[in-house]
């Protein structure tokens, strides 16, 4: 059994490389605890929205209704941590760390759910641009969060989503400078991973859809690499903005930048579970 004392603290320079049973490994013993963008390379990664069942039928369908910020990769059974479908997955300790908010409001951000998982509680998975990260990388799109070891910046917008029973709210977007002549390349190639957010939403000035600080953002780091044409992806943040709408009296989230890393490959492009 590994106890705190006994737990080896990993960097991302050590875990970058690895495979995902590895770096799950990591994060499961609380080795690791930083950003998951550019880990477990090949592998879907996704964000975690976590509630009791009573409004489960309701957030699936705000889901289903938004689908570029929200693709919906799959959701467990009530009470059941494990996540069979995904891989060999226990919700309650590997994501490097989860927010949990109580009547809409962050109350506190844990390292695991040990403490609060109960047996009326569903688990989903959201799709997550770090998935795409690395075939932009493939093709020759540099990624400067990456190579600066940071978490991508991500915003609230002035875009609506469709409500769905008491879950509403702007979608969030997250950013990426990417050099004048790759802006095509960099919208084709994310338009392959419609289960990773797809296409940007917006390329270009980020007033247009009511940022005002690109060096503020909501979420994440402030941007690197501001050399370039700024492109904005739909973001499974987007949930979080919702969650708050609704103000259930428990919800989890992973917590921005750290996400869940599934055994599934990256190409997929359908509900699992």
């Amino acid at each position: 059994m590994i106890t705190h004392q006994e737990t080896k603290v990993s960097t991302f320079d050590a875990l970058a490389g690895q495979d995902v049973t590895s770096v799950r490994a990591a994060i499961r013993t609380g080795s690791y605890r930083g950003h998951t963008a550019g880990l477990a390379a090949g592998k879907l990664q996704v964000n975690l929205a976590i509630l009791p069942a009573e409004y489960a039928p309701d957030f699936e369908a705000f889901c289903r209704q938004n689908p570029q910020p929200c693709p919906l990769v799959g959701m467990t059974e009530a009470g059941n941590p494990l996540w069979p479908a995904l891989g060999g997955i226990d919700v309650r300790t590997d994501a490097p760390s989860y927010n949990i908010y109580r009547d809409g409001a962050l109350v506190d951000t844990v390292p695991d759910l040990k403490a609060v998982w109960r047996n009326d509680l569903v688990a989903f998975a959201i799709g997550c641009s770090f998935t795409f990260e690395a075939a932009l990388v493939a093709a020759g799109v540099p990624m400067a969060h990456i190579d600066a070891d940071r978490t991508v910046p991500m915003y609230r917008t002035n875009i609506a989503t469709a409500p769905a029973g008491p879950f509403g709210g702007g979608m969030v977007v997250s950013l990426r400078y990417v050099a004048p002549e790759q802006v095509a390349l960099a919208r084709e190639t994310t338009a392959r991973f419609p289960w990773a957010h797809g296409a940007p939403v917006h390329v270009g000035d980020p007033a247009e859809i009511g940022i005002n600080d690109i060096h503020a953002p909501d979420w994440g780091d402030p941007p690197v690499g501001t050399d370039g044409v700024p492109m904005f992806w739909a973001c499974g943040v987007t949930p979080q903005n919702a969650l708050a709408e609704a103000r259930p009296p428990l919800c989890i989230t992973h917590t921005p930048g750290r996400m869940l890393i599934t055994d599934i490959d990256d190409q997929t492009n359908s509900f699992i579970a």
